[in-house]
């Protein structure tokens, strides 16, 4: 799939190939796990977002004591909704809008 496939599908491909590459054998993620990964390999997306109520929301409940770990659609629903609350989709329409 990652090399035959479309960018779209490239990307999910490496993004579940990433959290595999975190995931505990049961294939989850703590809480702490995940914020780390957040932190390494998606930084660019949340640098910046830090006094976003939203982002703040996020992140203290990735750090709550908490036994519950994180499954892949959580990490998905995690990624996007960090991304909507972003300001990496206005950067792409101003490039879009710049051409």
């Amino acid at each position: 799939a990652l090399r035959k496939g479309s960018d779209l599908e490239k990307a999910f491909a490496t993004a579940a190939l990433v959290y595999s590459n975190y995931a505990d054998p049961e294939g989850k993620l703590s809480k702490a796990e995940t914020k780390s990964l957040l932190q390494s390999q998606f930084w660019h997306v949340i640098q910046g977002q830090e006094n976003k109520p939203k982002y703040q929301e996020i992140i203290s409940s990735l750090d709550e004591e908490s036994e519950n770990k994180i499954d892949f659609e959580d990490f998905m629903i995690l990624l996007v909704s960090l991304t909507l609350m972003s300001d990496l989709l206005q950067e792409i329409k101003n490039v879009k809008t710049t051409k």
